[in-house]
């Protein structure tokens, strides 16, 4: 009785991996519609507006200072080891190595690069905007504040906005970004959301980030996701030159590699090594027979010399140890005194 095998849940997970198809056609790349649009502009008016009262030293720094001097990180003291670990999730280096690898994989499996091209854009696009921000405005963070409700602008700071949220928000929105269904884009932009968030809450926790460089890099962040599909041609453009630049680089390396002999599939001849003689002594011509190119050659039949004679010739020879008696009459097959023996029984 034959049994099938129970597929383990790891099983089931890799077969449903090598139905995926090669380079999905299914997967739409997103483009600016109005929507999109209209939430570019929006955030950007945000980011415009934080900036202003920042700069202004309005209410908001008032309340950036309100936080300083509540200490987070001492009221609630019982929870600083797992916030220093839950921050790493905002640092550039191993969430971009956990990212690319998860997208590199896609890479491999889809046979398409646009997810790592589209993660290398999104980060390019991240160290450039927010880096000049950080630069031009020179902000001081909490620990190296000197005067008290001031903004501590153009102080040679590098914290407004906050890298850790836009990092966040990038490098985990950039899965929600290049999801394959509308229902993982919906849970992957809620699950980067509220971990961006956490991320953000957690540099003032410890006292690193005012809260307005973190409304700002939030808003920093979303600016960068909600650009890319304006960079789509460009990353498509660059897949097609890559893919190019292999081919080539194949038929380059095709062309010099040595090509190996070709093997003969037409029948060769090849003289037979053993040439009978006749009665007489004289050689019979030796004839050749065709023999095939895939046939292993055997070694060479060493014969004793000197005249060799057809087997219906030799002297028929009794076995040693046989029982039965030699007949003298006994003339070899072939000859006429065998023709001219009586038949039995006659």
């Amino acid at each position: 009785m034959r049994t099938e095998r129970n597929l383990t849940r790891l099983d089931r997970v890799f077969a449903r991996l090598d139905r995926e198809p090669e380079r999905p056609a299914h997967i739409d790349v997103p483009k600016m519609s109005r929507h999109r649009a209209v939430l570019f502009v929006a955030t950007l008016a945000f980011y415009l507006a934080i900036v202003w009262l920042v700069v202004t030293t309005s209410w908001l720094v008032r309340f950036d200072w309100q936080v300083m001097f509540f200490r987070p990180y001492q009221q609630w003291a019982g929870i600083h080891w797992f916030v220093d670990y839950y921050v790493v999730l905002g640092q550039r280096g191993p969430t971009a190595v956990m990212v690319a690898a998860w997208l590199g994989w896609r890479s491999w499996r889809q046979h398409t690069l646009r997810p790592l091209l589209t993660l290398g854009t999104a980060i390019l696009l991240l160290n450039i905007t927010v880096g000049a921000a950080k630069l031009g405005m020179g902000r001081l963070g909490p620990h190296y504040a000197t005067v008290i409700g001031s903004n501590e602008m153009g102080l040679g700071g590098d914290i407004f906005p906050s890298g850790h949220t836009a990092n966040a928000v990038v490098t985990w929105g950039i899965l929600a970004y290049l999801a394959s269904t509308p229902a993982a884009r919906r849970w992957l932009s809620a699950a980067s959301a509220v971990t961006s968030l956490g991320v953000g809450l957690a540099t003032v926790y410890l006292g690193t980030h005012w809260l307005s460089d973190v409304l700002l890099g939030w808003a920093a962040g979303l600016l960068v996701l909600l650009a890319l599909p304006w960079c789509e041609p460009l990353v498509a453009l660059a897949e097609t030159r890559i893919f190019a630049l292999r081919d080539r680089w194949r038929a380059r390396r095709g062309r010099t590699a040595p090509t190996p002999a070709p093997v003969p599939t037409s029948p060769v001849t090849a003289p037979v090594l053993l040439k009978p003689r006749t009665s007489s002594g004289d050689e019979v011509p030796a004839a050749r027979e065709t023999v095939p190119a895939s046939r292993t050659a055997r070694p060479p039949a060493h014969l004793a010399p000197g005249p060799h004679t057809t087997r219906s010739e030799r002297t028929p020879v009794t076995p040693i140890g046989s029982r039965r008696p030699p007949h003298p009459e006994r003339v070899a097959r072939g000859t006429a005194s065998a023709a001219a023996r009586p038949a039995a029984g006659g």
